[in-house]
């Protein structure tokens, strides 16, 4: 596979995409499995495509395909599928999955145990959204493949 040319922004043109699918089983190795994916498919960007990607960008998309996947398995059955793609600077991390009820961030509550993956991806994530398909719904975030150049971290800024 070629290099792709990339802008001084970090983009690529529109009929080069970059992108990996894939079915995940909806078992308990699942996650591992899709953690590892992400991995492999944000290593195959830099290597093949000559895209920077920053290292905490790496530990963020697997973080973020953790949760998603968890996610997934706890509240739907059966099969899972996840979408990687590169879009301009950011990677697009879509799950997919067979429960069409949509998830709702929880108010912040300390006390709480467990039940924050939402509200850590919302977090850490540029963009996210919901959306409810024919069958189930899908949930997509992304995250920056490079830190801010003056140092700051990527992810929302507070209100």
């Amino acid at each position: 596979m070629g290099s792709v040319p990339v802008g001084e922004d970090g983009t690529t043109p529109d009929d080069e995409a970059i992108q990996s699918l894939v079915a995940l089983n909806g078992e308990g190795t699942c996650i591992a499995e899709a953690r590892h994916l992400a991995a492999d498919f944000l290593a195959r960007v830099q290597a093949e495509h000559g895209l920077p990607v920053s290292q905490r960008a790496m530990d963020l998309t697997r973080l973020v395909v953790s949760e998603l996947v968890t996610n997934a398995r706890k509240y739907a059955p059966g099969p899972i599928l996840m979408d990687l793609r590169i879009t301009g600077g950011l990677v697009e991390v879509v799950v997919w999955d067979s429960d069409p009820v949509l998830p709702v961030a929880r108010a912040a509550d300390a006390g709480r145990v467990g039940q924050h993956g939402l509200e850590i991806v919302m977090a850490v994530a540029q963009g996210f959204e919901v959306q409810r398909e024919v069958v189930g719904k899908r949930i997509a975030a992304r995250i920056a493949l490079m830190d801010d150049p003056d140092g700051a971290l990527s992810g929302r800024r507070p209100l």
